[in-house]
């Protein structure tokens, strides 16, 4: 296992991560949801961000990469908490104009994309965030996760912070089992009866730990 930081390259890899971490062991997760398109346009879509100008939670330089056999196995991104939401409506909104959506077009994304206020969780402004954390089912089993998050909490502790926290899908069992495995303890959730009717899960969980 080699981990390193993400490059443009990476995109379609990152893409397919953040779809598959926002999806948990559910069908359908945020992009899903709030772009309304199929997989492959969710994935351009998301590819375009992780390359595009705005830099955002879902951009390449906000990520590392686990490679096995010399080929992306795993990912995360790892970021300040502060200031994350408006960055990535910024990110949408760019490759949106750059591909042609149109202002009400990207006001029905942030309308589907809504459903997630009432339950989401993350860090505080004064914490690191880990989040989008994915393996390819191909490569798991490795230790490709403990190895991206300490990686991750290196880098977070080199940046200052003192603490670092990361949020799953309530019912995501094999994410709550690794975040414990890192050291990672039960901090807060949240729970709405309307999400869990658009995505089949209660809410957010978030775990936390000293760096």
């Amino acid at each position: 296992m080699t981990i390193r930081s993400a490059r443009p390259e990476d995109a379609e890899f990152i893409a397919q991560t953040i779809l598959s971490s926002q999806r948990g062991y559910r069908p359908r997760g945020w992009f899903d949801i709030a772009l309304g398109w199929p997989e492959e346009l969710c994935r351009e879509f998301i590819a375009a961000i992780a390359t595009g100008q705005a830099v955002s939670m879902w951009h390449h330089s906000n990520f590392l990469i686990a490679e096995c056999e010399g080929q992306p196995a795993a990912a995360l991104c790892a970021v300040p908490a502060a200031g994350t939401g408006p960055a990535a409506w910024a990110a949408i909104e760019e490759v949106g104009a750059a591909t042609g959506l149109t202002v009400s077009e990207l006001e029905a994304i942030r309308r589907r994309g809504a459903y997630i206020r009432n339950c989401w969780v993350q860090g505080g402004e004064g914490d690191w965030m880990i989040e989008h954390v994915a393996a390819d089912p191909n490569y798991r089993g490795r230790g490709l996760v403990q190895g991206l998050i300490e990686s991750a909490l290196e880098k977070g502790r080199a940046a200052g912070f003192r603490r670092a926290t990361i949020s799953f899908l309530i019912g995501n069992e094999p994410a709550e089992r690794a975040y414990a495995k890192a050291g990672f303890v039960f901090a807060e959730e949240k729970r709405d009866p309307a999400f869990e009717a658009i995505v089949g899960a209660p809410g957010f969980r978030m775990f936390a730990r000293t760096m």
